[in-house]
């Protein structure tokens, strides 16, 4: 006995000298919640992401915030005579003792205060189960300097944050969230005993963790039926969402992490919710049509501040991870306002130039390449203005010619599109309609630039963040004449109406696009302040059924559009002073006259179409080099081939392979397989054009 007391004395002289516990101030600001948070431009949460995968903390609760039920419940059942002890209850400890020489032991001798110690210095935990006399003794003391420094409730309110519940759970907002889907300030009677016999044995069976609760309740046996489908319910079942707001999980992603626990994105939670919910509403309403995922972007021109980012559908999405604001998918027509605008720039036309919609026939090194309009239909000859609001596809390529593939490539790489990894050859012709995979946050920005008078800046995702000083990429007057064909709803009406939701009541300028087979559905477009782009489709590649870029995206554009706007009505765009307006006709009334709006030293007062004007006949179809392929499965006579020559002023004639054919411009034959010379004739019977194709 002499001998025990005397180590007694030595250990406590060895360690009366030990550091002083830290102070309850310092446990509170350096304890990090495993989730972080994101903000937006004002402050408010917009999204919780979890970055620490190793445990499951989540904020700091204040003692006054946790449920009398479960600070009684907690004392009792682990110490209750916590109020009384000096941070050792040594009539505990004896009776742990006792209990344990007999067998009998229930519950060990640690007050809170100790257990507290020993979660505040991992050096006092247990080794295989149990600990040392040594750190018996360290823990004790810890205990009493804890006692001597801190008050009661703070030592119980670090408890009940630090302690452990199941798993990876730790802290009671997390156990509250997780396991019962409240706040700790709302847990019951029945909630606080199951948390309570968690804390023993975190991970014992859930049958077992019943039985413990109903023994700290000293319940009835009907009540205690009740606590167990209770305990079942919250231990067998996945945790409930720890997020109190989850909004922005894609952005989450790519701003938070464990040197960002708290980030002030740019984007606005109020239009963030709003985008959200008419993307998911939009899709709803679609499933129908074999349409499952979508995307929303919304940007300030000025300062390039993302405001909205919505990735998908969320819970109605086909693959919720995927980000669709950066997914690459087919453009469509959305690149066509680029590739006018380079027309334009370089005064290869103007939005009054009269552009040829009827059959083309390229030729390529993969082959022959014939482009068709969305409707399967030709206006014959359309302005620049027309053809571009209608999103016609022939007059598209027909510009593309004129301007280059090399060049509109590396003006969209200006652009910063920059998932244009491959060369301008290998998208060919196609590029004016969008054969190119994009982005959504690409086309947002590159319209955001027209909307900018040409002038382009890189988007910011960060209040932190500097904006970037603006670079000029095209020139003003063009940018500002593209933009006011893409706002000019009665040349959009060609091909959309004028009834659609395209049709804003204050000035915007938009513009859809339908990529191959529907897979992809874009609509993008701007007011003078905000640009707002929308895709849908399915991130499989699953094509859609019978949904356009006015029925698909569209809708979602509006209500957008005019949420941002909903308190008051943007201008119009200021225009260049170098853009002037002048009265512009069409001969053969191919277009109703006009005010037109043309660069400083482009302008006119009549356009005269080149069928109007004197020029040679040629052959529009077949293209030179054509490779014209039978179908096996029709009989051979139903076959038919058109060849097709412009202008039709004077009689025609063709001559297959030194052979008079048929008369008139437009004439039908039956192929047969072979190789073959054609030749245009003119009235006189002279040779005026002539091309070789094959059929096969």
């Amino acid at each position: 006995m002499r001998g025990m007391v005397l180590m007694g004395v030595i250990l406590h002289m060895a360690f009366s000298l030990a550091n002083a516990a830290s102070s309850f101030a310092d446990v509170k600001s350096h304890w990090r919640s495993s989730e972080a948070i994101l903000l937006d431009r004002n402050g408010q949460p917009i999204h919780e992401l979890r970055i620490d995968d190793k445990v499951r903390r989540l904020q700091w609760i204040s003692l006054d915030d946790v449920s009398p039920a479960l600070k009684q419940t907690i004392v009792q059942s682990e110490d209750h005579r916590f109020s009384t002890h000096n941070g050792v209850d040594w009539s505990a400890i004896v009776a742990a003792l006792w209990n344990k020489v007999k067998g009998s032991g229930r519950r060990g001798g640690s007050t809170i205060t100790m257990q507290l110690a020993a979660l505040l210095d991992p050096d006092l935990s247990p080794k295989k189960g149990t600990r040392s006399v040594l750190q018996k003794w360290k823990q004790i003391r810890a205990a009493s300097d804890l006692e001597n420094t801190w008050s009661k409730a703070e030592i119980l309110e670090a408890y009940l944050n630090m302690v452990s519940f199941r798993g990876e759970i730790q802290g009671i907002d997390a156990g509250a969230k997780l396991l019962f889907g409240k706040a700790p300030s709302g847990l019951n009677g029945d909630e606080s005993l199951i948390l309570a016999a968690l804390i023993p044995s975190p991970n014992a069976q859930a049958l077992s963790i019943a039985r413990r609760a109903c023994l700290f309740g000293k319940l009835p046996v009907p009540n205690c039926d009740s606590l167990r489908q209770l305990t079942l319910h919250a231990l067998e079942r996945p945790p409930t969402s720890a997020s109190s707001i989850a909004l922005a999980p894609h952005m989450a992603r790519q701003l938070l992490n464990a040197a960002n626990r708290t980030v002030a994105s740019t984007l606005d939670v109020g239009l963030q919710a709003f985008a959200q919910n008419a993307l998911q509403a939009q899709l709803i309403s679609l499933s129908s049509e074999r349409v499952g995922d979508g995307a929303v972007l919304v940007m300030d021109n000025a300062t390039g501040d993302v405001l909205a980012y919505v990735g998908n559908g969320g819970n109605t999405s086909s693959a919720r991870y995927v980000d669709g604001v950066r997914a690459l998918r087919q453009a469509g027509s959305t690149l066509k306002p680029f590739l006018y605008e380079l027309a334009i720039e370089n005064r290869l036309l103007t939005a009054a130039s009269i552009l040829d919609d009827s059959p083309v026939n390229l030729v390529t090194p993969a082959g022959l390449y014939v482009p068709q309009n969305y409707d399967r239909e030709f206006k014959g000859a359309v302005s620049l203005r027309t053809a571009l609001a209608s999103s016609l596809n022939i007059p598209a390529v027909r510009t593309l010619i004129l301007t280059g593939i090399d060049a509109f490539h590396s003006r969209l790489k200006s652009l910063s599109y920059t998932s244009l990894t491959e060369s301008a050859g290998f998208y060919g012709y196609s590029l004016a309609l969008g054969s190119a995979e994009v982005s959504l946050i690409e086309q947002v920005n590159a319209y955001r630039t027209l909307a900018n008078g040409g002038k382009w800046s890189a988007p910011r995702f960060r209040m932190q963040d500097s904006s970037d000083k603006p670079k000029k990429i095209m020139q003003p007057e063009a940018a500002f004449i593209v933009a006011d064909i893409l706002a000019d709803r009665s040349a959009r009406s060609v091909t959309f109406g004028l009834d659609n939701a395209l049709a804003t009541t204050y000035w915007s300028a938009v513009k859809t696009g339908t990529s191959k087979d529907m897979r992809d559905n874009w609509c993008i477009g701007f007011s003078a302040r905000y640009t707002v782009g929308v895709w849908i489709g399915n991130f499989d590649g699953e094509p859609m059924r019978n949904v356009s870029g006015v029925t698909g995206a569209a809708p979602i554009w509006r209500e957008v559009m005019d949420y941002v706007h909903r308190h008051d009505l943007p201008p119009a765009l200021v225009r260049p002073a170098n853009v002037t307006a002048q009265y512009v006709t069409f001969a053969g009334n191919v277009e109703p006259p006009r005010s037109e709006w043309f660069s400083n030293g482009t302008g006119m007062h009549t356009v005269i179409p080149n069928e109007f004007v004197h020029s040679a006949p040629h052959i529009i179809y077949p293209g030179n080099g054509a490779i014209i392929a039978l179908d096996p499965d029709i009989p051979p006579d139903r076959q038919m081939v058109f060849f097709r020559a412009k202008p039709d002023t004077e009689k025609l004639k063709w001559k297959l392979d030194n052979q008079i054919a048929i008369n008139g411009s437009n004439a039908k034959w039956i192929p047969r397989s072979g190789a073959y010379r054609l030749h245009l004739l003119n009235g006189q019977g002279q040779v005026v054009d002539q091309v070789e194709f094959q059929v096969r």
